[in-house]
């Protein structure tokens, strides 16, 4: 991690470590069996939101 740090900066190492926190969480059984019943349904809603709230914030709506 420390290489990645020095060659391409802080941001490929905060990646690295939402992907551990990512994998530690969908491996817990209870998180796990949540994830598959409600995945489909929860990704999209999850990326939808995300895309508003770079809209608004980048002032696409003029608010």
């Amino acid at each position: 991690m420390v290489v990645a740090e020095l060659v391409c900066g802080g941001e490929s190492a905060a990646v690295a470590v939402w992907c551990l926190v990512g994998k530690f969480f969908a491996t817990r059984p209870v998180i796990a069996k949540a994830l598959a019943r409600w995945g489909h349904v929860l990704l999209p809603v999850v990326l939808i939101v995300i895309g508003l709230l770079i809209f608004i914030e980048g002032g696409a709506f003029g608010l």
